[in-house]
């Protein structure tokens, strides 16, 4: 993005820009506001339509603190944060555009977020507020919309970036339900767990799912290996991955998605001759992912020891 006409607002773009090169803190911020908000581990909910209204609005503050608290942003003096010594005004929509900016902010640098957990994608950027770029109408509150020329205006930082995504919202209907429910009636935690990476192979399951799918404090506990999936599905010749850095360097070799923090993954792996492209040894033998319709080697092998392993 070029330079504006405004060296404050591209103060803050530089500032942000530097703190977050790729958007990954941001995506992660972000991911973690949903799963706060859903509260999947108390609720089972995992989809925005099932908030309230009340919960709704006050995800926009969630995002406000969230992004403070991951950048350690200043308190602004009449604003939100305070970035490059410029006041800025954070406002989160959900709908691409829909950002309401109160008197306050008018004249001021806004820093304006928007997102959508369905589309897996999110998108942040910058404007100053001027009169000019404002709707002529106002709410109850005196809060006023972009224009189209405001909405043209938007300095993006980052467009249409990915979301890690969540799982449970693009799986079949039918396997979100297996998942979930036996033919007997609903699953307990564990066999939901299992159930899920059964069903979803190949795929990264964020912590926020897990918390959903298991729903007990030590949610994370039903990964594992000591009668977790990891264990539990070892048998079936699935292997189940976790954030750990050895794990992760296996799952980037087999030709999985990489693994972030808080991050699982589950395969079916198949044994080989010996080395190949997209295939690691485990213990003497070597492994490559399941084509569609080969069985797996049964049991799995074993990863290595999760424990004393560093995360990146």
């Amino acid at each position: 993005m070029g330079s504006t006409n405004d060296p404050e607002l591209d103060a803050v773009m530089a500032a942000l820009r530097a703190a977050d090169p790729d958007g990954a803190r941001f995506a992660r911020t972000l991911r973690r506001t949903y799963d706060q908000i859903y509260d999947g581990r108390n609720t089972g909910r995992f989809r925005t339509e099932q908030l309230k209204k009340t919960e709704k609005t006050h995800f926009g503050s969630l995002v406000e603190i969230n992004l403070q608290r991951e950048f350690s942003f200043e308190d602004g003096i009449d604003l939100d944060y305070r970035i490059a010594g410029a006041d800025v005004d954070c406002k989160w929509s959900q709908d691409d555009g829909g950002w309401m900016l109160p008197p306050e902010a008018i004249g001021q640098i806004c820093l304006l977020v928007t997102g959508s957990d369905g589309k897996s994608a999110w998108s942040a950027g910058l404007i100053r507020a001027i009169e000019s770029l404002l709707s002529p109408s106002s709410n109850r509150d005196d809060k006023k919309k972009l224009s189209a020329a405001g909405k043209t205006a938007i300095q993006w930082i980052w467009r249409e970036m990915a979301l890690p995504e969540n799982v449970l919202l693009h799986i079949d209907p039918a396997i979100q339900k297996a998942i979930m429910v036996d033919l007997d009636g609903p699953r307990r935690g564990q066999k939901r767990m299992d159930e899920l990476f059964r069903r979803v192979p190949n795929r990264i399951i964020g912590r926020g799912v897990v918390a959903t799918v298991a729903q007990q404090d030590d949610y994370m506990k039903r990964v594992r290996d000591n009668g977790g999936s990891r264990q539990k599905l070892k048998p079936e010749g699935i292997v189940v991955f976790a954030d750990y850095l050895g794990h992760r360097e296996l799952a980037l070799s087999l030709g999985l998605p990489p693994i972030g923090d808080g991050d699982s993954i589950s395969a079916r792996l198949i044994q080989i001759e010996g080395p190949s492209d997209r295939a690691v040894q485990l213990g003497e033998a070597w492994y490559r992912l399941c084509a569609e319709g080969e069985e797996p080697t049964r049991p799995a092998p074993d990863l290595p020891a999760a424990k004393g392993s560093k995360r990146t």
